[in-house]
């Protein structure tokens, strides 16, 4: 069983408390729910919706169609109708708020209203609300049973709420960060539980202000995370050179969005993954890593923080507007790796230094820092084998090879059922699993990527030497995420 809904309203009328309300309620069920959200850079007025898919099996993405469509405004209904599948049903009235239609929703599928008034209890206003929500829940005639009793235990969250949860767990000190979608909410979500972890959050006044002040934690001792999104990135870069220099442990949040420069501000893309790779001027090494899920982002920023702490290098966990604001229901607990905090008091420089921390301009010396740097490389490299670095999905033993990253997982694994093909994720973007190359080799390699140029494609051809035909690869750049049901049939086109 797989149901669809859709809710569209003016920026400022509620979907997405609406929508959340719904999905907690589901979850709570027992039932698998996905929820993304296509949102305008507005505040008020515009068009926002968000579409909730909900199934008694897992899921992590929603199909071009839905079974039904909530309407705070009446543009909702001439943007979307087309999207309603056969018997689906439209639910409207002019005037009311997004309480009023989360009575609605909830009496249509048969969920009880003390479901609802338990999730009304969590926010502010809640005589009100319920009066509003007990006005729709009363007025519905027309439902549709969809929902019973489940038996699923499952957490319910996004992106960046596993992004914050795996570095409150690795034991962040500090968390810094200038406002940007869409790494904003981690600021939010580490600030609401700075005084039960103990940990700080501080908002400075840019992105250059950020970097510096996180190095200055850094070496003091504090385990510290800074977050931006690409534009923030690229004012970072010179002071991310000086944390591959002076072997600051830094953990950076990089949560993408269309570019260059302002790009689709609120909207989806893959095409930081060159910039991560490559920024910041002269050579020093790195660790990159893409979730795809939650609970991939939970266990990648603990291990970012393992690696940084360890190694005294900058560490990237790179992901999408996608992945961070969409939610997801997980059906089990993120596996977190503890890091001790690497502390040197010592004289930290951004220029090349001799053994007391002095510039030095020694030819011998250079020699003998630049060798140390790329001997920790391989030393990151090694490390790296420790972990799950890539995940092979479907029929291992098949002559396709469906190849991916970041957040096209949940599109990807929702659609891998009766298909053949190999499906692999990569996990780790830097140091690149080399042992992949086994698994592709001599195989039909598809690949599926929210970018214009196949970034990952580029990658594993330069690690690798293996190509991938241009005809192979799927590629979505419009700021909007795969539908499943839409990659079901590209896939298919390309299989052999």
């Amino acid at each position: 069983m797989k149901f669809s809904i859709l809710f569209g309203g003016k920026a400022g009328q509620g979907t997405n408390v609406l929508s959340n309300i719904l999905g907690n309620a589901l979850t709570k069920k027992g039932y698998y729910v996905f929820i993304s959200r296509d949102y305008q850079s507005l505040i008020r007025g515009g068009h926002n919706f968000n579409v909730l898919t909900f199934s008694d099996e897992k899921i992590a993405s929603n199909d071009s169609k839905v079974d039904m469509i909530i309407a705070l405004d009446e543009n909702t209904v001439k943007l979307h109708e087309k999207e309603l599948r056969t018997g689906g049903k439209i639910i409207q009235k002019s005037g009311k708020g997004n309480m009023y239609f989360a009575g609605r929703i909830f009496k249509a599928l048969c969920i009880e209203f003390s479901v609802l008034e338990k999730e009304l209890k969590e926010l502010k206003f809640f005589e009100e609300n319920v009066k509003d929500a007990k006005e729709g829940y009363n007025e519905t005639n027309e439902v549709s049973c969809k929902v019973s009793l489940g038996k699923n235990k499952l957490n319910f969250m996004n992106g960046n709420q596993g992004v914050s949860e795996g570095a409150i767990k690795a034991g962040i000190d500090i968390y810094y960060a200038y406002p940007m979608t869409p790494a904003t909410n981690v600021m939010g979500e580490l600030a609401e539980k700075q005084i039960e972890n103990n940990h700080i959050v501080i908002e400075l006044e840019s992105e250059v202000a950020v970097i510096n002040a996180a190095i200055g934690s850094v070496i003091t001792g504090a385990k510290t995370m800074i977050g931006t999104s690409g534009g923030g990135f690229d004012l970072m870069t010179e002071a991310l050179s000086l944390t591959g220099v002076a072997d600051v442990p830094l953990v950076i949040y990089l949560a993408s969005r269309p570019g260059p420069s302002t790009g689709v501000a609120t909207y989806t893309a893959q095409g930081d993954l060159d910039l991560a790779r490559h920024s910041g001027h002269g050579e020093f090494n790195r660790l990159i890593v893409a979730p795809g899920d939650p609970k991939e982002c939970e266990e990648l920023t603990s291990q970012a923080f393992s690696f940084s702490q360890k190694f005294g290098r900058p560490t990237i966990i790179l992901s999408d507007k996608h992945l961070a604001e969409s939610f997801y229901t997980e059906d089990k607990n993120a596996t977190i790796t503890p890091s001790k905090k690497m502390t040197s008091l010592k004289r930290y420089n951004s220029y090349e230094v001799d053994d007391f921390g002095c510039a030095t301009e020694d030819a011998e010396i250079i020699i003998k820092n630049v060798d140390a740097r790329m001997k920790k490389g391989k030393e990151i490299e090694k490390e790296a084998e420790r972990f799950e670095q890539y995940k092979v999905y479907g029929n291992k033993n098949s002559k396709n090879v469906v190849l991916f990253w970041g957040s096209t997982k949940g599109a990807i694994l929702d659609v891998m059922k009766g298909l053949d093909a190999k499906f692999l994720q990569v996990l780790y973007l830097e140091p690149f699993p080399m042992k992949i190359k086994k698994e592709i080799e001599n195989k039909n390699i598809i690949l599926v990527e929210n970018t214009a140029t196949g970034q990952l494609g580029k990658l594993l051809a330069e690690k690798t030497g293996i190509l991938i035909e241009d005809k192979n690869k799927i590629l979505r750049y419009d700021g909007r995420p795969f539908l499943a049901d839409e990659l079901e049939e590209e896939i298919k086109r390309r299989l052999r």
